[in-house]
């Protein structure tokens, strides 16, 4: 401990300022002081220093409560003053407390110390002692004198050892060429125990000199591979948002969306601490992988910039790329539930779109609904469907069950007709093209199930007088089947075979 009381409270007095504006940002205000122990307060007290030191070590200890590691990663900024850190640094050692939050603090405080010399090349700077021996670490020697009035024990040797392995775990880190390959190798798991078994021993100044080149070097490799990572999701995300589309991949059993991604803060995410985030980082490498199994944007974007040049040129003059025939019966088997249900929320979309149009336009034009890139046209009876109030499942009777199956009709033929639209603008773009594809497959369940429901609303209608109600289900439910076969001929490359034979004739 610290001989001089003064300086002791000197010490605690940065600390206790540096808490306070990382509470008052979080909070948005003033953070009430106990009396005594506001800054104008220790600057002119005369009174008894031991006292005002007690009452300091209790507030702190109430404060270190409330900053967690994060709130550290995001205060200490390229602007922060090297002796705050330094102050923090000796209260933390000083304490000693050996829980994972105070140790990550610590680790935190040293590691900011390392990145950010008080000279530039500072730390690099190496010689030999008087015997020929390489001497202590200019990094070490600085935390000798910062933590010189802490008590500092002899190190031992089962900690000697751990810390030998941490230079052979600085090189594998920086081997690392994808978040994936970083994350699956355990290295942050392995590297946390490693910490927990130094004990107090932590925060010998030789420990910390060890451990801080370490976190340097794999929090530089952690954030250049997880950018890369984010940025390339993110970069697919609104390629796959401009073409319409939501699903990004899954990952777990649950799909990842668009808007998924778009509230992903890459730079948020790297300043909170690691423990918390390790779920998150773990969630985008999962969804690089699914995406690499799409395959995703990125393998065109890798083609040297002459070739794409050449390719793009290529693709002007030359006929459309052929596209393999798909096995659409095994691919519609593999549709997930969760893929169903993102496709349904799409269908309630359009529904809702068509049924405003329908409601607000001039009732001479209601059945020429404008859509993307044709002009969809319903029947007096859809049209009607789109106006009438049934469309929630808790809406009983016979006309809510015509109208639920017309209004999911037309969405259906709608959607389908979108995607084929959209499939022939990027016949050029093989993940584009596949998301299309992928999409058009789900529809044909989605389709299938609907004609399902409508037999069975068709054979209810054959012992009652609902002719009109007849017609106006098969009517809707053929131009669906007409779409859906459509369909089926192109993603199989029946259309393009028949295509080819009339353009031979």
């Amino acid at each position: 401990m610290v001989e001089d009381p003064k300086w002791e409270l000197a010490i605690l007095a940065t600390v206790q300022g540096f808490y306070e504006k990382l509470l008052q940002d979080s909070v948005g205000g003033e953070v009430p002081v106990p009396v005594g122990l506001e800054a104008i307060s220790l600057q002119q007290s005369d009174g008894d220093v031991h006292e005002t030191l007690a009452t300091m070590r209790r507030w702190l200890r109430l404060l270190d409560m409330a900053i967690t590691p994060a709130m550290l990663r995001h205060g200490f900024t390229p602007d922060t003053d090297p002796e705050i850190a330094e102050a923090m640094l000796r209260y933390f050692a000083r304490t000693k407390n050996d829980s994972d939050v105070n140790r990550d603090k610590t680790d935190l405080v040293t590691t900011f110390l390392y990145r950010r010399p008080r000279v530039p090349g500072q730390w690099e700077r190496r010689g030999y002692g008087l015997d020929g021996s390489l001497p202590l670490s200019p990094f070490e020697i600085a935390l000798i004198e910062i933590l010189a009035d802490s008590d500092t024990p002899s190190l031992p040797e089962e900690h000697v050892q751990i810390l030998r392995r941490f230079d052979a775990l600085q090189e594998e880190a920086e081997n690392f060429s994808e978040l994936n390959e970083l994350l699956e190798s355990g290295i942050i798991s392995r590297v946390r125990e490693m910490k927990q078994a130094l004990d107090l021993s932590f925060y010998h100044p030789g420990v910390l000199a060890t451990i801080a080149p370490y976190n340097a070097a794999l929090g530089k490799k952690f954030d250049e591979l997880f950018l890369a990572a984010a940025a390339e999701i993110k970069s697919f995300a609104q390629a796959l948002e401009s073409q319409g589309g939501s699903i990004l991949g899954n990952v777990d059993g649950v799909d990842v969306t668009v808007e998924d991604v778009s509230a992903m803060e890459a730079a948020d995410l790297l300043r909170i601490d690691y423990g918390t985030a390790l779920k998150k980082f773990d969630r985008v490498s999962k969804l690089r992988k699914a995406l690499e199994r799409r395959p995703p944007i990125r393998r065109a974007a890798n083609t040297a910039p002459s070739r794409r040049i050449k390719t793009a040129r290529a693709s002007a003059t030359t006929a459309v790329v052929r596209r393999p025939a798909l096995d659409v019966h095994a691919m519609r088997e593999a549709v997930t539930p969760a893929q169903i249900s993102a496709e349904e929320t799409r269908l309630v979309q359009v529904e809702e779109s068509i049924r405003v149009f329908v409601r607000v336009a001039d009732p001479k034009f209601r059945q020429i609904v404008p859509m993307r890139f044709f002009n969809l046209i319903l029947s007096p009876a859809e049209a009607d469907a789109y106006s009438a109030g049934y469309r929630r499942e808790k809406d009983k009777g016979i006309l809510a069950e015509v109208a639920r199956v017309l209004l999911r009709s037309v969405a259906a033929t709608a959607r389908m007709t979108t995607e084929l639209e959209e499939l022939k603008r990027c016949e050029n773009s093989p993940s584009l093209w596949k998301l299309h594809a992928d999409s058009l497959i789900v529809l044909l369940e989605i389709a299938s199930t609907l004609n399902d429901k409508a037999e069975r609303l068709l054979a209810h209608f054959e012992h009652e007088d609902s002719l009109p109600h007849s017609v106006a289900i098969r009517s809707s439910m053929q131009k669906l089947r007409d779409c859906a076969e459509l369909a089926v001929a192109t993603l199989t490359g029946d259309q393009d075979q028949k295509s080819a034979a009339a353009a031979s004739r």
